[in-house]
Formats: C-alpha cells, sequence, structure tokens
C-alpha cells in the first residue's frame, strides 16, 4: 500500500524543481520548506561510489562543523582513576568506570557520544549489543578513543560530529540547524564536502560522488549540484 503523504509536504514538494540546485539556492530553499511544528535539522544525504563491504572502500570519520549543530551535545566518558575526574572538570555530562558500563549494559542511554580511554576499551567492547545499533561505540576512527578527554569533550560541544557510509555506501549527516543562516548552513555543508573528500576511501574507483540531497527534518528532498559545491570557495561568498 502506498504510503500517504501529507498535503504540506505535498505542497513544499511541488517548489522543489526537478533540476541540481546551485548550493546557495539549495540552502535558501531548504530554510523555507522546515515549516513542522518542532525545530528541524538540516540533513544530508550523499551517495558515494563505494561498497563499503569492502575494507578498503569503508567510509568512518569525523567532521567538525565551523557553526556547530545547534543542539546541546551530550557527552559520557568511561576512564579510570584520575581521568574520571578529568572528564568530569573538562564538562563531560556524565563519568565514570565500570559502574557507567554497567548502567549502560542496563538501557541507560542518556549521551549523544560515548569517549573512552584506550585502557578502558576490552571492558567497553562487551557494550557492542548496546552501542553498535545507535552507533555509539567509541573508535579510534571517530576520536572518541583517546586519553585526551579535555579535548575530545570540548570538540564535541562545540560541533564535532562523527559519520560513517552505510551500508548501500551512503552517507546521512545533520549539519546543523534549520532554523540556521542559509550562509552558515553552507559554511558547515562546504566543511563536510571537504572531509568526505579528504577521506576518501583507498578502494574507490571511478567517479566518488553520486548524488547530494539536502533537506530539513521534515521537508522535502532538494538535489544540490555537488560538483558546484566542491568548486565553491567560502572566502569568495
Amino acid at each position: 500500500m502506498a504510503k500517504k503523504i501529507s498535503r504540506r509536504l505535498r505542497e513544499l514538494q511541488a517548489k522543489v524543481e526537478e533540476r541540481q540546485y546551485e548550493p546557495m539556492e539549495a540552502m535558501q530553499l531548504l530554510t523555507e520548506t522546515a515549516t513542522a511544528k518542532f525545530p528541524e535539522s538540516a540533513e544530508a544525504h550523499i551517495r558515494l561510489g563505494i561498497d563499503p563491504k569492502y575494507t578498503d572502500q569503508q567510509l568512518r570519520t569525523t567532521v567538525a562543523l565551523p557553526k556547530g549543530t545547534g543542539q546541546t551535545v551530550r557527552v559520557a566518558v568511561i576512564a579510570r582513576g584520575e581521568k574520571v575526574t578529568e572528564a568530569t572538570d573538562s564538562g563531560a555530562d556524565m563519568a565514570g568506570s565500570e559502574e557507567l558500563i554497567d548502567e549502560i549494559q542496563k538501557g541507560m542511554m542518556d549521551f549523544d557520544v560515548l569517549v573512552a580511554t584506550p585502557d578502558m576499551m576490552p571492558k567497553v567492547a562487551k557494550l557492542g549489543r548496546q552501542l553498535g545499533p545507535r552507533g555509539l561505540m567509541p573508535s579510534p576512527k571517530g576520536g572518541t578513543v583517546t586519553f585526551d578527554l579535555a579535548q575530545a569533550i570540548e570538540d564535541f560541544k562545540a560541533g564535532k560530529l562523527e559519520f560513517r557510509a552505510d551500508r548501500t555506501g551512503i552517507v546521512h549527516v545533520m549539519f546543523g540547524k534549520a532554523s540556521f543562516a542559509p550562509i552558515d548552513l553552507l559554511t558547515n555543508l562546504k566543511a563536510l564536502q571537504e572531509t568526505i573528500d579528504r577521506n576518501r576511501p583507498s578502494g574507490a574507483k571511478g567517479r566518488y560522488w553520486r548524488s547530494l540531497n539536502v533537506a530539513a527534518t521534515m521537508g522535502p528532498a532538494i538535489p544540490v549540484d555537488f560538483s558546484a559545491l566542491r568548486d565553491l570557495k567560502l572566502s569568495e561568498l
């Protein structure tokens, strides 16, 4: 049975023409199509020419969004000894050792990012079932396994995001709030594009970028001219 599309979404879809939009034009349209009754996020959906079932075609990394995420990010830290105090002093929303691992095992998930010190990773590994499906398992590539807790907490609170390509080679990233000024959204999207290009997997062959769509959480998909985005220099805006 076909999914019923609401009148609101049908009207918004009618605003999107069948063409690739210039990056700035797309950001403006995204803000105009965010008409839900709650503060919507701005999302990017990027189809890449990779097959993540091969290890040399996987993409998992972090991006520092210059204009932030527009969200309050809750950071939890698993460490031991003095590192727990260091984490709390550095602004972690919660920090602990085995007792925090036990709480997470019992279903406590009141955080957006989980950072762990390398010496705690053997113990954190048993949380795979809880953390894996939510994409919260700490990893060195994601910048979430480190002894430099103060820097990690500061970075994630300021707008650093971890992302990966899903099994079909598509990257889904929230790159701000739909209420941001279009220029701020474009600044964040440009940082995301540069990060994806910089971290191109060694096994990626042929055309790397296949398509780029942006959307507000409840808005229609807006196709973006990714070649124009890659050629863009923010200093020229």
